[in-house]
């Protein structure tokens, strides 16, 4: 159950950052969530880039212990 959670999540940071860099490279000046951050395009783009990376990495690493899980019972 803990890993079905861990992987959601991921996948939802995933798709975030995702969604997020694309918008944010056809329209500059929607910076969505960390809109409040100085820096402007750059950072906007590196935040969801890095939500992206995260996200995948998080729900690859849940997948892995779902699996091995499984195969021990």
């Amino acid at each position: 159950m803990k890993n079905d959670i861990l992987r959601t999540l991921g996948v939802a940071l995933l798709v975030w950052g995702v969604q997020g860099t694309i918008r944010l490279i056809i329209d500059h000046g929607d910076a969505g969530l960390p809109g409040w951050m100085p820096g402007g395009f750059a950072v906007g783009v590196t935040v969801h880039l890095c939500a992206a990376g995260s996200g995948a990495v998080l729900a690859g690493w849940a997948r892995g212990r779902a699996r091995a899980t499984a195969r021990g019972r």
